[in-house]
């Protein structure tokens, strides 16, 4: 199957005008009229996930954060994205980014999280049409105490620490969320009745005003999108059949905690 055969699918599930404004999804880097050795999924491309992709015969990387987001003037060996970009062709590799399209889909990246915290009756945040669109708001099967709540969400996304704005004060209902950084969204969904709002990076300034009327909680902008990879890996599983798929071994988060 050739690449472009392959992002045509992709971008099926996940269309490119799904993506937000700022953002700078679709081809990165590479051919697309090349027959795919297999692709590997990763959140963020770093030059170990391009050593990945070599050594595991991959000649296509499918990441969810792009790694050309503003323009460059130079590519040199003086940067990582640089780096990345002069080994990528080198080595006849194909980088292909899937970002807000893919959180914006009706099926995508804050679905994929609505699904694992079980919630119901889900409509998104901000509308985008046909089911699309920016976050999503939802219910649980039965309300649960704030405690019982982020206990869970700690099981559920492996987090060892949870941030939030302090005591709510009464029982979690109604849950709205955004993968990433989902902040802009925090308004809307308080204006949508939501208790409890999740994401990924809040921000200190933005943790003020919302006390008694949502509980805002920050789990890491990894961590919340952590599970996209098997989104990328069930969804091209299907729609790829016989496609060598490869999951990163490789810790793309920069960020670390002393427990």
């Amino acid at each position: 199957m050739k690449i472009g055969k392959i992002i045509d699918a992709l971008e099926g599930f996940a269309p490119l005008p799904l993506q937000d404004d700022f953002d700078n999804s679709g081809l990165q880097v590479g051919v697309t009229e090349t027959e795919a050795t297999g692709a590997l999924l990763c959140l963020d491309v770093t030059e170990a996930v391009v050593d990945e992709a070599i050594s595991s015969g991959c000649n296509l990387i499918i990441s969810h954060h792009p790694l050309l987001f503003t323009p460059l003037k130079c590519v040199t060996d003086s940067d990582y994205i640089g780096r990345c970009v002069i080994k990528a062709i080198r080595n006849g590799i194909t980088i292909y980014a899937a970002h807000t399209n893919l959180d914006n889909a009706a099926q995508g990246v804050n679905r994929q999280i609505a699904d694992m915290l079980g919630l119901t009756d889900l409509a998104p945040l901000q509308d985008k049409g046909d089911g699309n669109g920016a976050g999503i708001i939802g219910n649980l099967p039965e309300p649960v105490t704030e405690v019982q709540f982020l206990e869970k969400l700690k099981e559920l996304f492996r987090l060892s620490v949870v941030k939030h704005n302090g005591e709510l004060g009464r029982s979690i209902s109604k849950v709205a969320l955004c993968g990433g950084s989902g902040a802009f969204l925090m308004k809307s969904a308080a204006a949508q009745g939501a208790d409890l709002f999740i994401t990924g990076e809040i921000g200190f300034h933005r943790m003020f005003g919302f006390d008694g009327i949502m509980k805002l909680v920050e789990i890491g902008h990894y961590e919340s999108e952590q599970f996209t990879i098997d989104l990328l890996y069930n969804k091209l599983g299907e729609l790829c059949s016989g496609l060598k798929l490869v999951k990163t071994n490789v810790k793309t988060n920069p960020v670390n905690y002393c427990i």
